[in-house]
């Protein structure tokens, strides 16, 4: 089912003009009519007089005059709405006499100005804010005889609870993640960065579910060519429906036809705050807990957060633990099928004899059994994602040990072929991020295939082209590749290597800012006294 809209803006035009209406999602700024009870039988009629769609009807006091709030049950907080009607409205006006009142301020002013109790009052003039405001969770108060309406803040609901990431976590490190709650998520991030400099705007994109976009970055030091690309590539989407924040991702990336993912999404605060640090966009999305980051490299899919949080000598081993994760997760099977089919005499002799035993009896070649295998492992981690988890890891786990050992003793697969896909797999839980950690296991057949033609050169060859591929990538117009291609001396203290903080004195460069300067004062760790 495509959520794209298929008319022209032709059509759509004319669409508009002959439902006018009857579509309030085309009814534009069509303004509001001065009787209440017309207001409230459109609403009704429009609406299909839906079971959560509240209208209460109330009269305020002295100005004896008749007014209804509307509003969605399932989208409201019912104690803000009660102290908003009741407490600001009702109570004041009845406790007010025309004396007190001034005498040139009406009904409209008067509710306007004693709302005290709602922290977001504004004025609603057409049917497209009115509609917009009541499915936001707000609270609309109807006044007859005003053409006008007062939107109150009242929004609500059932939230998930701040939890910890289940898609990043880390030892030790902030055990708080973001939420389908796009207040709480921008809260989130405020508490770690208490800078007037961090700005925040808001946008709504699809036409159906019009989707609240927050769009954050540091003022003076993010680079503003960036924020308007951004703003651009976001205000020119025409869609019907934003769900998640990979809706948002595939509209606005760079590239489509690639394998790598350009970029980031995260489920922790801390994350996004230290990439808005660097001079990164954040953007978040109203109904899903990740947060999209751009720009990225393909080095920011290594970096954890916990490196930060531990000793800059053990965050780089980690690191390059990872890197070498990475690489066996990638060409790990590719490797053992070349050497098997092609280049035995670079194998040792007493392991090529041990191969070779064990391969006797095996009716299918190198090439064969490894994809079998990476199938079947595919298909049990698959499987042990969509099960409930209760039963999800033991049936993954018990199935891997069952199929392996039973395919080995069957004589259908070698054991060192059973070990290889076994670490391959294992490697590639170590990328920290699960976006590439999918495009390495898409590109391991590829790499297999070539591996399986001509051995170590079909390796070589098809190593080259996806380097070139990612040489050719950008990300918002930073380079892919960064800061090694093209090489930046700076940049390389946080790529593949890991200084420790104080030896980290500037910003990566793709803030494009002069002076980038990460702290104020480059010094090293105070000697102490025995070695003044």
């Amino acid at each position: 089912m495509s959520f794209f809209r298929n008319e022209s803006k032709k059509n759509k035009k004319q669409s508009h003009d002959q439902n006018e209406n009857t579509d309030l999602r085309k009814s534009g700024n069509i303004p509001l009519y001065s009787d209440l009870n017309a207001n409230l039988d459109k609403i009704k009629s429009e609406l299909g007089n839906s079971s959560d769609l509240i209208i209460r009807h109330f009269e305020l006091g002295s100005f004896q005059a008749q007014a209804a709030a509307v509003f969605v049950d399932t989208l409201i907080d019912n104690k803000l709405v009660d102290e908003f009607i009741l407490g600001s409205l009702m109570i004041n006006t009845a406790q007010e006499s025309h004396n007190n009142i001034e005498a040139d301020k009406s009904v409209f002013d008067f509710i306007k100005d004693n709302a005290r109790t709602i922290r977001e009052v504004q004025v609603v003039t057409s049917w497209n804010e009115l509609i917009m405001s009541v499915f936001s969770g707000d609270t609309v108060i109807l006044i007859d005889g005003w053409a006008q309406g007062i939107s109150g803040s009242t929004r609500g609901g059932e939230f998930r609870s701040i939890t910890e990431s289940s898609s990043q976590v880390v030892i030790r490190g902030p055990k708080d993640g973001f939420t389908e709650s796009i207040s709480t998520n921008i809260s989130l991030v405020r508490r770690r960065i208490k800078s007037p400099n961090l700005w925040l705007e808001h946008m709504k994109i699809g036409d159906v579910t019009q989707t609240d976009i927050g769009i954050m970055y540091i003022k003076g030091i993010v680079n503003d060519k960036l924020v308007k690309e951004v703003k651009d590539r976001l205000q020119a989407i025409e869609i019907d429906a934003i769900l998640e924040s990979g809706y948002i991702e595939d509209l606005i990336q760079d590239e489509t036809f690639t394998p790598f993912p350009t970029m980031l999404n995260t489920e922790r605060p801390d994350s996004v705050a230290g990439n808005l640090l660097e001079g990164r966009v954040a953007i978040f999305i109203d109904g899903t807990p990740f947060v999209l980051v751009a720009p990225t490299t393909f080095f920011s899919y290594f970096q954890s957060v916990e490196d930060y949080y531990q000793r800059f000598d053990i965050g780089f081993a980690i690191r390059l633990l990872r890197y070498l994760a990475f690489f066996i997760s990638l060409l790990g099977p590719s490797i053992y099928i070349a050497a098997i089919t092609f280049h035995q005499e670079m194998i040792p002799t007493a392991l090529l004899i041990s191969l070779a035993a064990q391969r006797d009896g095996v009716p299918f070649p190198a090439f064969v059994e490894a994809v079998m295998m990476e199938i079947t492992f595919e298909i049990l981690r698959e499987a042990g994602v969509r099960m409930p988890r209760a039963i999800g890891q033991a049936v993954s786990i018990v199935g891997a040990l069952v199929l392996g050992q039973a395919a080995v003793q069957a004589g259908i697969i070698s054991a060192a072929m059973v070990i290889v896909v076994a670490i391959t797999g294992i490697a590639s839980f170590a990328v920290p991020v699960f976006n590439l950690a999918i495009s390495v296991r898409l590109l391991r057949f590829l790499i297999m295939v070539f591996a399986a033609s001509t051995g170590f050169y079909g390796i070589a060859i098809i190593m080259i082209m996806i380097i070139g591929h990612l040489c050719s990538l950008r990300s918002f117009g930073v380079p892919y590749m960064a800061p090694f291609a093209p090489f930046n001396l700076p940049d390389q203290d946080d790529a593949i290597l890991h200084f420790p903080l104080w030896a980290r004195l500037t910003r990566p460069h793709l803030t494009g800012k002069k002076n980038n300067k990460r702290m104020k004062n480059h010094l090293a760790p105070t000697p102490g006294p025995e070695e003044k």
